[in-house]
């Protein structure tokens, strides 16, 4: 008897099946009665999409977070979050740890894979340090916000919209609890909520190789390339996006032009680090310039760093071509980076990813504008 092909999935293909297994149990949860401040729950559509943007950490909304779900529903949003932020596998990882069960090679190349990491060697230890990184980080965020919201409401409600809004912008995803679609428009010229959601989309947009990096950079001394690269990028399109944004808004009366200069600074600030895929906002995006606009959707494109837990095409991708096409304009044929060459297939994958990202975004544009007239 002939033996019966087996069927297995790669790497990839187990890891968008987990997320849309969790995205259709997400959009469940927010369908029932308890999730809702109605009490009759969110429609089907309305579900599946909060619960994408949830998991994928978009941050869009159809409906207020705030006002439409209750404390049930909230929680499922943030639990979404947590996991998208993260990768389900490292939550699968994290319970593993918990049952004392011992992670097989298998699932050692699926966390490969969600991490985007170069080898599967260190790659359990890297994940235990993930979650200590994110505790850590997210529990410092939640203290801060909450110190500065419990001016503004009672101290248990202040604790919870710390630890949502720090778990939220840690993991870029953009949901916020301020009620009526406000964001953070509140706390525009507040440099504590400013600077400490700055520095949680910040920490969670450079990727966890590169904080593991910092992390052993004592005994190491060195960083790789691609740390290298990650900051680089990353700090000169805050430094850019910040310094545009300040001087296309500076005059708008519905934005800057009201605030004082350091309100100028922080508003700017802001809004130059946001739109690396965490969705916040301290200022209120229909009222930007068509400038402005444009920017942030250049900046949305780019996305955060490889590994970590915001989207786009990654910082690295962008350093990449744009490396090419001056070895190009230089006539030569290598591209180099602190003085290392990058190989031809990481520049074609780059090239891959770019022009994929492009198509995609176009041919959704045009169909929006067929299906959303006006």
């Amino acid at each position: 008897m002939k033996k019966r092909p087996r069927y297995s999935l790669d790497p990839p293909k187990v890891l968008v099946a987990g997320f849309a297994l969790i995205i259709i149990l997400g959009a469940f949860l927010l369908t029932l009665p308890i999730a809702t401040t109605s009490g009759k729950g969110l429609l089907w559509l309305d579900a599946l999409f909060t619960s994408t943007s949830a998991t994928c950490v978009t941050g869009l909304v159809v409906v207020d977070t705030g006002t439409t779900f209750t404390m049930f529903g909230q929680l499922v949003i943030l639990s979404l979050i947590q996991i998208g932020g993260l990768g389900f596998m490292t939550f699968a990882t994290l319970f593993a740890f918990l049952l004392g069960k011992r992670i097989s090679l298998k699932e050692r190349l699926l966390l490969q894979e969600a991490l985007n990491n170069l080898s599967v060697e260190g790659i359990v230890r890297l994940v235990k340090r993930i979650l200590i990184f994110t505790i850590v980080i997210e529990l410092i965020g939640a203290i801060l916000l909450a110190t500065r919201f419990a001016f503004d409401m009672p101290l248990p409600r202040a604790i919870y919209y710390g630890i949502f809004h720090s778990v939220s912008n840690f993991n870029n995803a953009g949901f916020d609890l301020m009620g009526e679609f406000r964001s953070l428009t509140g706390y525009v010229e507040d440099p504590l909520v400013t600077l400490v959601v700055c520095m949680l989309i910040t920490l969670g947009g450079i990727g966890f190789i590169v904080m593991n990096e910092v992390y052993e950079y004592r005994q190491t001394r060195r960083f790789s390339l691609h740390t290298k690269v990650v900051f680089l990028t990353s700090s000169l399109l805050v430094v850019l996006g910040t310094v545009i944004i300040f001087l296309f808004e500076f005059n708008n009366p519905k934005t800057l032009q009201p605030l004082s200069m350091s309100g100028k600074f922080l508003g700017s600030l802001f809004q130059a680090v946001t739109p690396r895929t965490a969705g916040s906002n301290t200022l209120n995006i229909p009222d930007l310039t068509q400038p402005t606009l444009f920017l942030i959707i250049i900046l949305m494109f780019i996305g955060a760093s490889s590994g970590s837990t915001g989207g786009g095409i990654k910082t690295t991708t962008l350093a990449t071509l744009l490396g090419a096409v001056w070895s190009q304009i230089k006539g030569r044929e290598d591209v180099v980076f602190f003085k290392r060459r990058i190989p031809y297939d990481t520049i074609y994958k780059a090239l891959t990813v770019t022009l994929s990202g492009l198509l995609l975004v176009m041919t959704v544009t045009m169909l929006l504008t067929i299906t959303e007239p006006g």
